[in-house]
């Protein structure tokens, strides 16, 4: 059955059409995002849903949606999704950072010109028949200095267009590198420094606890006089009453925002002010960007449903379409070791290792760590996925760390995960093998290669002679048929252990049989999902 996506807000019919020639079905309801109580009653029947910035993807709308595994925003903004309760439904949050870049910068280098000449209120004044030439004083934007918070895909298509105005930039950003910098043509500042030398000074950062308010009060205070500042980015970067004393004050000579901390905006304290230009969230309000995010979304949320390709998502590593057929087979694996792990360990978790051996360490480890994160878990809570096991994990307070290599043994690549419990440490690991499918080559530090079948026993036992004997008679008297097995150990008369691919599950009466041999220390039944 074709995947199914509903698009609540408005989208163009060419992107519609993406959904319809990748082999998507597509419900097109533009209007439906302002109805939530339909929304609500009808988002169980989708996989995907399409959405612009009117439809509230919120806590109570993601629990009605039963089947949803995707919501694709068709913009930068995620303001209108609930992230954490689509992340903990394991519903993965696309947005499209790339496709109004440019619009944005543009928005933003147009404000500056805007705020520098005093453009709308030289309109205004004209067109109300008065010629007052000497009342608007401008300044050039020319050998002046701009200050760039935030120098990621929007801050360095701004610096680049300072840069061609003649510019000196100054970049803020704990994530640019030195290297980077040098690459663009601009000086990695601390926000400090910034604050004190720049002319004009624009904000292209997300809202996040650390930047939120990042220009308040104290931060203004640390202005050059005279500067100007400019926001596209969010709203609520910038204490607006503090800018608007500032403003006041004469310290700060003008500013442009497209953004506010309430929106829609009726009111702030920087309406009104002299020398204030104020528009109503245009940054992405092109006709090449609005095309541009409809296109992408169409494109990402279609590669997902069909190929398993995740790419721009806030929630989820992500995973391109040429990557994903021979990434699949190594998830898979990556299932099965946390799987087998989770089936096996009966006390609380405390630390998790995985060991990255070989090919697999070049490979996109982040998907295969949250799959094999997934399959740890998914014994003790059933719907969990790629994506909320991560989350589910952090919250536990279980320390998690990776650790990557070169090829070390005769596997081109493997994958070993470590478990520490407050009682034992247990370890496994295992490869795929030409056929792709995924193979047992260590359990316990004890070497051996065992096929994964959806019904198996794993049994822990000393080394002594019979218990191949007694293992087969068992089963064999109770109608459990034998289709592989697999033995180990670590030494004569030491450990010992032993997987029983078997063709159906197993009764716990067979089970105690089983450990009723004092020579058996442990024996568990085993699920894997081998299609």
């Amino acid at each position: 059955m074709a995947p199914r996506v509903l698009v609540s807000d408005e989208l163009s019919e060419t992107a519609v059409q993406i959904f319809r020639d990748r082999g998507v079905e597509v419900d097109f309801q533009p209007k439906l995002g302002k109805d939530k109580d339909k929304l609500a009653e009808i988002i169980g029947n989708y996989d995907g849903l399409a959405i612009r910035s009117a439809t509230k993807a919120t806590e109570k709308l993601i629990a009605a949606a039963t089947n949803l595994k995707v919501i694709g925003r068709a913009g930068i903004g995620v303001d209108n999704v609930d992230i954490p309760a689509a992340s903990r439904r394991g519903i993965i949050v696309m947005n499209t950072p790339f496709g109004n870049s440019i619009t944005t910068a543009e928005h933003a280098i147009a404000l500056m010109f805007a705020v520098a000449r005093q453009l709308p209120q030289a309109d205004a004044s004209t067109q109300a028949g008065k010629w007052e030439k000497s009342k608007f004083m401008g300044v050039e934007i020319t050998g002046k200095t701009l200050g760039v918070i935030g120098a990621g895909n929007i801050g360095s298509i701004v610096c680049s267009r300072a840069l061609g105005l003649k510019m000196h930039v100054l970049a803020y950003d704990p994530f640019l590198s030195a290297e980077r910098a040098q690459e663009m043509g601009v000086t990695k500042v601390e926000l400090d420094e910034l604050l004190a030398k720049a002319d004009f000074i624009t904000l292209h950062v997300p809202m996040t606890d650390k930047t939120r308010g990042i220009l308040n009060k104290e931060a203004l205070a640390k202005t050059k006089p005279g500067v100007r500042i400019i926001n596209c980015a969010r709203g609520g970067l910038v204490d607006e009453a503090a800018l608007a004393d500032a403003i006041k004050a004469g310290h700060v000579a003008g500013a442009g925002f497209d953004v506010f901390e309430v929106e829609p905006a009726t009111e702030s304290p920087l309406f009104g002010l002299p020398n204030v230009v104020c528009t109503p969230h245009l940054g992405a309000s092109t006709t090449e960007a609005q095309e541009n995010v409809a296109l992408q979304v169409a494109e990402q949320m279609s590669d997902y449903l069909v190929k398993g390709a995740v790419s721009n998502a806030i929630n989820m590593p992500s995973i391109t379409a040429e990557e994903a057929p021979i990434l699949k087979p190594f998830i898979r694996l990556a299932d099965v070791l946390g799987s087998f792990a989770g089936q096996v360990t009966e006390s609380p978790i405390k630390a998790i290792e995985i060991l990255y051996d070989g090919i697999t360490a070049g490979m996109n480890t982040k998907a295969l760590t949250s799959a094999l994160l997934a399959g740890l878990i998914r014994n003790q809570v059933a719907d969990v996925n790629m994506v909320s096991a991560p989350i589910m994990i952090k919250e536990k307070g279980i320390v998690l760390s990776e650790v990557k290599r070169d090829k070390t043994g005769v596997y081109d690549g493997y994958i070993k995960l470590t478990v520490t419990t407050e009682k034992q440490t247990r370890s496994v690991a295992g490869t795929v093998f030409s056929d792709g499918k995924p193979r047992f080559i260590q359990i316990k530090g004890i070497n051996m290669d065992a096929d994964v079948g959806t019904n198996m026993i794993y049994i822990s036992n000393t080394d002594v002679p019979g218990m191949i004997g007694f293992m087969g008679t068992t089963l064999g008297n109770a109608g459990v048929n034998i289709a592989n097995f697999q033995l180990g150990r670590e030494k004569e008369n030491g450990d010992a252990i032993a997987l029983l691919y078997v063709d159906g599950p197993v009764a716990q009466a067979v089970l105690d049989q089983l450990t009723a041999n004092p020579a058996i220390k442990q024996a568990k039944p085993l699920t894997f999902n081998v299609e």
